[in-house]
């Protein structure tokens, strides 16, 4: 009961990785609201997780809904102890495809501006949104989702990796500027986790990814939630501005 009585939000909370640290931090112990743009599947993820676990439906892209619901959070519970930025979405697409000597195709501005949106901004529009009540109380974490992508780059990613990289330096700045307050800002980089949509994909595909690690099998979304919920713990109180892998050991060239 690492969590007891703490008052935590999850961004992207009604399925994989999300969905799976909800269902670790009902565990031990806290107050759960999950916010998600999947009305359906939100309402689906609080019947099923039960117990303590409040569902909004919230496009972290618009800041005058985050701040409304960080607002009625705060009106209902009093605090906010912690937030995982976990939101996010993939346009993925080569930057420049080039073909006997002609530019057959290219990332569209579309693509790159919605991804940036999602995962940058929305993760500032969310940590900007609970900031001044942490300062108040004297204390929170932030945990920001990044990648390995965000570490090493990425085929076809260019705007995915954009914004993974873009989240470590704001975790660091964030963990400069806040420390005074109490407040602990760390971000969290997977590597390659079967979530739902990635099961999906074919059995030959993912057994190349699972090659590619280490340990020769692919993560799972409790692996992640549970260094979220050992980050959001009083058993991390000293550790702010890091960038943490779970990755099953995978490095670049492998």
């Amino acid at each position: 009961m690492h969590l007891k009585e703490k008052v935590c939000l999850i961004t992207g909370g009604a399925a994989g990785i999300g969905k799976a640290t909800a269902q670790k931090f009902l565990e031990e112990g806290a107050t759960v609201i999950i916010c998600d743009v999947n009305e359906e599947q939100g309402n689906a993820t609080v019947a099923e997780l039960g117990g303590n676990v409040t569902f909004y439906q919230v496009d972290v892209t618009n800041r005058e809904a985050v701040q409304a619901w960080v607002d009625d959070v705060i009106a209902k519970f009093g605090r906010v102890d912690v937030l995982v930025n976990n939101a996010g979405i993939t346009r993925d697409g080569l930057f420049v495809k080039f073909k006997d000597g002609e530019v057959v195709s290219q990332m569209s501005e579309k693509d790159f501006d919605l991804v940036i949106n999602v995962n940058l901004k929305g993760v500032f529009n969310c940590a900007q949104a609970v900031t001044p009540q942490m300062i108040k109380q004297n204390g929170g974490v932030i945990l920001n989702a990044s990648s390995i992508v965000g570490l090493y780059g990425n085929f076809g990613q260019t705007n995915y990796a954009a914004t993974k990289f873009a989240v470590i330096g704001m975790t660091k700045t964030w963990a400069r500027e806040l420390g005074r307050y109490q407040i602990r800002v760390n971000a969290v980089c997977p590597g390659f986790i079967l979530t739902e949509m990635v099961q999906k994909m074919p059995e030959k595909i993912l057994e190349g990814l699972a090659a590619k690690t280490p340990l020769q099998r692919m993560g799972v979304p409790a692996d992640v939630a549970n260094l979220y919920a050992w980050l959001a713990s009083d058993e991390a109180s000293f550790i702010t501005g890091a960038a943490l892998s779970v990755d099953g050991g995978m490095v670049l060239g492998t």
